[in-house]
């Protein structure tokens, strides 16, 4: 019976064998099936073991409002799990409420709720609580800790943007996307959320309160159940202040011509920030003004610069529609840039003729060449050109990288180079010079993140940075050595200089190119000056990369810099980076 039975068992196991010798892909589809099968029941243990674990220590509480302004429960379904897990910023459909200038104490007093007196937007001084936590995690020239707040579901502390992962989140993470957003505050809640505002609406507690180990890093703690530990990010404040769709620009003097200046206006009923920036984005303006009742629309001109900020105090006027907003008055408005982009600086075109007149722009890498065309290019609306090519910068929009640099259809040609031979063939140049400590920093970022990335800390804390300063340092000095002893016709810009007062800074570089200065082009360039690659000016180190003996070494190659400037009657380096 055996004999008999072995031929009949091996007979379907010999079929299988056939039927996958002479279809192979049925075999890899099959383990394909089950290795994917396999990693899906995986995954759906893994989410369902985070929101028990996220239901219970949650348990009467809503962790994080939805989009349309709902509550979302720690318990929630697989699929609103993995919805909220998405790991990006969800602007709210309209944000509760923008704020602009704050009040007298008096009104203050008057109508802010009845907790406002006991912890009403501490931003002046530290909170009490924030026992536990050392000066340098309080205050490391990126963020301030504020201490513990109140948060309701219903009506948020902080009402901005928010984003929640409750896998990595950390304080850092969260600080450093407010930040890059514009807003004054970061608060961490329930280890996992963060939300950015402009202010903060309800009352601090005790330090205990906010007692939950931030997800992503178990040193720090991340808020509480309905509490946020909330930080004020210092370097948020040189960019504009965001206030949802709108930034806000500030309390400026009306305007002697206001039809002119702002040539749309409109009285509005109970008027909100909302309300103006809506009407005056629908009619396509990019400024939004506010006066009392009216709402003025228009774009920066000679007539309205936006140069001469008032005082906020000037401005104050509560809007009839909002409770924390000021709307401006008569005689002073309270200014918004809407989402409406400015067109008249983005046309862009190669020079109608080839010029044989070939103009550098040259810097050390990581000295702001790349802002710099940016610039340029929108207050004369030619393209820059290139000695090397960069096809990620011709993809954002620089037409002119693909142009050989001695084409003669650009305005100027970005070039780092530094020799005699190379320098002499510029009939001219823009020589860019940045402090070297920020532009040996931003090249190495560049160098192993890319223009808009950042090296990793293996990176900073490996033997790369050490050689890249040994080599790159002197580099820094030579190259503008170089240009100033073999350049003809220097025009030097430093990058501290172009960013604190880029409108005169900018027109001296469009005189220098030959070219008629256009005030309403280089107005509209002030609205949009960032381009496609800035980097968020809160990322940075949490300790400093210099060592005492590099600090010596670029100290020295300052004073030399700063030495050889003078000797030409130009002005030495900014004296924010002198050695002190």
């Amino acid at each position: 019976m055996r004999v008999a039975r072995e031929p009949i068992m091996a007979r379907p196991l010999l079929k299988i064998h056939r039927y996958f010798r002479r279809k192979p892909v049925r075999f890899f589809s099959f383990i394909l099936l089950y290795l994917t099968a396999g990693s899906l029941v995986f995954l759906h243990s893994g989410f369902s073991s985070d929101t028990s674990t996220t239901g219970a220590s949650g348990s009467g509480r809503d962790p994080l409002i939805s989009e349309g302004g709902g509550s979302t429960g720690a318990g929630s379904s697989t699929s609103d799990g993995l919805r909220l897990l998405g790991r990006v910023f969800k602007e709210t459909r309209r944000a509760p409420r923008r704020f602009g200038p704050p009040w007298r104490k008096e009104n203050r007093a008057q109508d802010a709720p009845e907790w406002a007196g006991r912890g009403f937007d501490r931003t002046s001084s530290w909170s009490h609580g924030a026992k536990g936590r050392t000066t340098k995690e309080m205050d490391d020239g990126r963020a301030k800790y504020i201490g513990c707040y109140v948060d309701d579901t219903q009506r948020r502390a902080l009402r901005g943007v928010s984003f929640l992962d409750y896998k990595k989140m950390t304080v850092f993470r969260c600080q450093d996307s407010c930040a890059e957003r514009g807003y004054l505050y970061a608060g961490l809640e329930f280890g996992a959320e963060c939300y950015c505002g402009h202010k903060i609406q309800a009352p601090n507690v005790s330090e205990s309160e906010c007692n939950m180990e931030c997800k992503g890093e178990k040193s720090n703690l991340c808020g509480g159940p309905n509490r946020l530990s909330i930080y004020r990010l210092e370097l948020s404040q040189e960019s504009a202040r965001r206030y949802g769709s709108a930034i806000f620009k500030g309390c400026f003097k009306r305007p002697d011509n206001v039809t002119l200046a702002l040539p749309a206006s409109s009285v509005i009923k109970n008027m909100s920030v909302d309300k103006c920036v809506d009407m005056c984005t629908e009619k396509e303006f990019s400024l939004a003004a506010l006066a009392g009742e009216k709402c003025h629309c228009g774009f920066p001109t000679p007539l309205f610069t936006l140069h001469e900020r008032e005082d906020e105090e000037l401005c104050l006027q509560r809007c009839a529609g909002e409770d924390f907003e000021s709307c401006g008055n008569n005689d002073f408005f309270v200014v918004y840039q809407t989402q409406v982009q400015d067109n008249r600086c983005m046309d862009r075109r190669f020079l109608p003729t080839r010029s044989k007149h070939l103009v550098a722009l040259a810097s050390f890498p990581g000295a702001g060449n790349t802002w710099a065309r940016h610039l340029i290019e929108l207050a004369t609306g030619y393209y820059t050109g290139s000695y090397y090519f960069d096809g990620s910068l011709y993809n954002k929009g620089f037409k002119g990288e693909r142009d050989h640099w001695r084409s003669g259809r650009t305005i100027c040609i970005k070039t780092h180079e530094s020799g005699k031979k190379e320098i002499e063939t510029f009939d001219a140049s823009i020589l860019m010079i940045r402090n070297p400590y920020k532009a040996l920093m931003a090249e190495f970022n560049r160098k192993y993140g890319g223009h808009i990335g950042f090296a990793s800390q293996a990176h900073w804390r490996g033997k790369e940075w050490p050689e890249f300063v040994k080599n790159y340092a002197p580099w820094w000095a030579s190259h503008t050595l170089d240009w100033l002893k073999y350049g003809k016709q220097v025009q030097v810009v430093h990058f501290e200089d172009l960013k604190r007062d880029l409108f005169s800074e900018l027109k001296g570089m469009v005189i220098f190119l030959s070219l008629e200065v256009s005030e309403d082009r280089l107005l509209c360039v002030e609205g949009q000056k960032d381009g496609n690659f800035k980097r968020s000016g809160l990322r940075k180190l949490e300790y400093d990369p210099y060592t005492p003996e590099m600090r010596a070494t670029i100290d020295g190659l300052i004073k030399t810099v700063d030495t050889a400037l003078r000797k030409r009657n130009l002005s030495g380096v900014p004296e924010e980076y002198k050695p002190r």
